[in-house]
Parts: C-alpha cells; sequence; structure tokens
C-alpha cells in the first residue's frame, strides 16, 4: 500500500528543515569568532591531545595557540585560559556569567549528585551552601574558637617528628596525618579512625589514618580526572577507563563512613535536646538542617555532600603544599638559612612559634607564596560553564561551554614572573600581592563567587607548620641521596600531589619541651 500523500509531503518538508537548519547553523558559526585553538577530530574532538597530566598538556597548547584556547572536548566546546588576563576575564569580569559548573559522574556518584558546593551548579542551593560555610563553618571567629586544635596537633606532629630524628621519614605520611587530626576533629567532633586493628570497613566504620586517607586521595583523584563519560556520553556506558566503577566503590565507602558520623552525631542531639549546643562543623550543619527559616532545606544528601567538601578540601591540600615547599628548600639549603634567620631573629631560639607571630614573618610568607605560585593547589582550577552566550576578549563564546582556568600555567607565564621556573621567594618581598583572589597572577584557591571558601584555613595548617617544622629542625635528604637527583615530577589529580612521596632526615634544632600547648 503506498504511503499517503500528507505523510510524504510532511517527510519532505521535515527534511527541508533539517537541511535548512544545518545551513543556517553553519552560516552562523562562521559569522562567529571563536579563539585559536587546535582542529578537532570527528567523535573525540581534541582529546587526544590531553595526556595524563592535562595542565601540562594545555599549557603546551596554549605556548601555540595563545592564552585564550577554543578546543572540542568530544561533542563539548571547551575555552581554556591561561594568563592572568584571561584569567580576570572569566573569574572577575564575567564571573557571573561563569559561575556555574558542568555535570560530571564525579559529580553524580561521589558528590553526591552535586549536593556538595565545590561541584555544585549554580543556583539556590549553591549560593546557601556558600552562605553557610563563610558565615557559620569559615567566619575569622569560628577559625578563632578551632585554634587549641590546630596548636595540639602541632605539638603532636612535632612530638612525632622528634621521635624519628636521624631517620628517613616519608614526609607526606605524617603532615597527612596532622592536617587529617585537625579536620576530623573541627569537622566531625573527634578522630573518626583508629590505630589499631585490621583497619577494614566495619559496620561501626571506624578506619585507620592510612585507609581514611586513601579514600579521600580518591575522591579528589576521581574529581580530577578526565573521564572519557564525561565528554563523549554515549560511551559512558563502557566505561572505558574503570572509573565509573571505582566511583561507584568509592561512594559505598563514604555511605558508609558518613553515615556512621551522622548517626552518632544525632543521637547526641536527641540526648540533649534543648541543651544541644554544636561543638563541631557536623553539628553545626545538622542545627542548620531543622531552621526552618533556610531558603533552601538542607537534605541528607547535602549534609553528606558539604562534609565530604570540608574533610576532602581541608587534608590533602595544606599536606601537598607543605611538602613541595620542604622539596624545594632542600633543594636549595641557602634559602632555608634565610628563613631559619629570620626566625631566629623574630621568634628566637626560645619558643616555637604561634599562630600570632605568622604575620611578622615576611620571608616565610614569601616562601609560600612561591610554593602555591609554582605548584598551585588546584593546577586545573574546577571546571566553569557558560550560563549564556557571552563575548570575551573579543571572542564568542557559547552557552554550555566548559571553562578551565590553567592556575599553572599562569604561574609559569614569563611575562609576571621572571625565570618562572625557579624557585625564588624573594620575588614576593616588598610586592603587595596575595593569594585571596585579587592578583589574578597566583590563583592557588581561586577566585569570584567559587572561589575556595576554606583558604584561610587552609594557610593557617600551611603556615603554622611550615613555621614550626623550620623552626625545629634540620631538613636534608638520605644519605648517598643528591640534591640535583631529586625527583620534582607530579601525579594527577584535582589536587597537585608529588608523584614520588618526599624521604628526609630531621635533626633537631629546638629543644621540644619548649612546646607549650
Amino acid at each position: 500500500m503506498d504511503p499517503p500523500t500528507w505523510l510524504l509531503l510532511s517527510i519532505a518538508l521535515l527534511s527541508s528543515l533539517v537541511f535548512l537548519s544545518r545551513i543556517f547553523i553553519a552560516r552562523r558559526c562562521k559569522q562567529l569568532k571563536f579563539a585559536p585553538g587546535p582542529k578537532p577530530w570527528p567523535i573525540i574532538g581534541n582529546l587526544n591531545l590531553i595526556g595524563p597530566l592535562p595542565h601540562r598538556s594545555l599549557h603546551k597548547l596554549s605556548q601555540r595557540y595563545g592564552p585564550l584556547m577554543h578546543l572540542k572536548f568530544g561533542s563539548y566546546p571547551v575555552v581554556i585560559a591561561s594568563s592572568a588576563e584571561m584569567a580576570k576575564e572569566f573569574l572577575k569580569k564575567h564571573d557571573q556569567i561563569f559561575a556555574s559548573r558542568p555535570k560530571t559522574a564525579a559529580g553524580r556518584y561521589v558528590t553526591y549528585n552535586y549536593s556538595d558546593m565545590l561541584f555544585a551548579p549554580y543556583g539556590p542551593h549553591w549560593r546557601q551552601a556558600r552562605k553557610i560555610y563563610m558565615k557559620e563553618l569559615f567566619s575569622p571567629k569560628r577559625l578563632e574558637s578551632f585554634e587549641f586544635i590546630r596548636v595540639e596537633e602541632m605539638r603532636g606532629l612535632v612530638s612525632r617528628l622528634y621521635g624519628l630524628s636521624g631517620k628517613p621519614v616519608l614526609l607526606r605520611e605524617q603532615l597527612l596525618y596532622f592536617t587529617l587530626c585537625i579536620m576530623s576533629r573541627m569537622v566531625l567532633g573527634k578522630r573518626h579512625f583508629g590505630l589499631s586493628g585490621d583497619g577494614r570497613l566495619g559496620s561501626n566504620s571506624i578506619l585507620t589514618p592510612r585507609e581514611f586517607q586513601e579514600m579521600i586521595d580518591e575522591v579528589l583523584l576521581l574529581n580530577g580526572v578526565f573521564h572519557i563519560g564525561d565528554w563523549i556520553s554515549w560511551l559512558e556506558f563502557l566505561d572505558l577507563q574503570g572509573y565509573l566503577k571505582r566511583m561507584k566503590a568509592l561512594k559505598k565507602k563514604l555511605d558508609r563512613f558518613l553515615d556512621h558520623v551522622f548517626d552518632e552525631h544525632k543521637r547526641r542531639k536527641e540526648e540533649l535536646r534543648k541543651d544541644f549546643v554544636p561543638e563541631n562543623m557536623v553539628d553545626l550543619l545538622l542545627q542548620l538542617a531543622d531552621d526552618p527559616d533556610l531558603d533552601v532545606k538542607l537534605s541528607y544528601d547535602a549534609l553528606r555532600g558539604l562534609t565530604l567538601d570540608l574533610m576532602a578540601g581541608g587534608t590533602d591540600t595544606a599536606a601537598i603544599t607543605v611538602e613541595w615547599a620542604i622539596s624545594e628548600l632542600i633543594k636549595q639549603p641557602q634559602l632555608i638559612g634565610q628563613a631559619t634567620e629570620e626566625l631566629d631573629k623574630v621568634i628566637g631560639r626560645e619558643k616555637w612559634v604561634e599562630e600570632k607571630d605568622i604575620p611578622n614573618l615576611p620571608y616565610l610568607d614569601a616562601i609560600i607564596k612561591e610554593t602555591l605560585r609554582k605548584y598551585p593547589v588546584a593546577p586545573l582550577l574546577a571546571p566553569h560553564l557558560a550560563m549564556e552566550d557571552c563575548n570575551v576578549a573579543g571572542y564568542n563564546i557559547r552557552k554550555g561551554t566548559r571553562v578551565f582556568v590553567n592556575a599553572w600555567s599562569i604561574g609559569r607565564n614569563p611575562s609576571p614572573w621572571e625565570q618562572p621556573e625557579e624557585f625564588r621567594p624573594e620575588r614576593f618581598l616588598g610586592r603587595n600581592i596575595d593569594v585571596k583572589g585579587q592578583n589574578f597572577e597566583l590563583l592557588p584557591f581561586g577566585a569570584g563567587r567559587r572561589m575556595c571558601p576554606g583558604y584561610n584555613l587552609g594557610l593557617k595548617m600551611v603556615q603554622l607548620s611550615m613555621a614550626n617544622l623550620l623552626q625545629g629542625f634540620n631538613w636534608k635528604l638520605p644519605d648517598n641521596a643528591k640534591v640535583e637527583d631529586l625527583n620534582m615530577e607530579e601525579a594527577c589529580g584535582l589536587t597537585l600531589p608529588r608523584k614520588f612521596p618526599l624521604v628526609a632526615v630531621m635533626e633537631p634544632r629546638l629543644p621540644l619541651h619548649l612546646y607549650k600547648t
């Protein structure tokens, strides 16, 4: 039976519309002016140009195509900003347009369906979460109230290092235990991990420090990888890199641990009822969850996502920064001499360094800034998403474009940084450059609306530990190791850890008994 005339006409009309729309889109694209970039391949786009260290791959491309590049990852348009000027365009001038986040598999599985703050899309939930972080969890008053925890854990760190004097020490392991203890006590109220037992996740969800840290490491790695399924959606079900399997397994571990934490806190809240007073950040979140005046009710997933942000963001980043700093100082012993000379002059040899002393140590501040320049906390800032069509620096950027700011590349730009590959803390002496998002040539914590809200806490932990590691100990490599052979390669992930952890030897420089809590 022949098809009716109306059906044939409909098909012909539809085909004509499709044909004309493609012509219109092609013409429109030719009229738009996109930033320069490599020609994409079919299906994969420019993913073939991204190696195991994306920040380095993109840095190399930017040297050819310029500080603003247009690429395609799979079917998605992507823009890379690799200079302070371009970063300022996205994070200040057009901040509101690029304030959202693209949806990824890691956001779906690891951050509880985008219920955290770091990867939440721009909207009511994110605005409320940031308000909670800034006013309730990271306010100056709140951070000051937790100073005793930082002091006690600093004492614990120097005591452990004293016991290891003269022996090769895996520094990152010691630093991670220090930051993990601080964050666990501040966020969860106590150390939710044990040093004894077999360390397996049992019904009580108690972890060893190593297992807890492995879980945090996995969170940061999976949130920072280039997952093919995020860019070529129809390939996601194949899980070609095995990341989806790891995300699902990690989520089960996180669920069991966080459920245990919240059950404990809820029981305490129920027992005390009207006498309940928040003592830690989870207590505060639970109290806010019952607040009828909140614009957006905090769901259980939101509580878990926000808590995970606090633990993951605060534990790894400070330890990694200090490890990079000590590594660079060991390579240049004269820098350690300059740092200890300042400490002897300002602090003396009769006391350890307290938080109140930090503003009086400009050379220490310069060391930390130089470390954050060369080894930014997040080499590629978490991706931004264009919420509408926009023109940036004379180039068209369409709605839905993913934007990456390459902080690692900005720190190696020879325009603001003379001899950028060299570690030279003195470049910051006498220069009014900070890390608080106002100077776009130094963006370890980002800038604008999506800037890390916990940067003040991170800086406090880095400053206190760096000051006391230099005040209390002399540092060198193990016997027969040469400083020129110290491997300075980095690993991949959302953060920038050393590929090979630093092994160092310390000798006491200050008596332990002078440390007062």
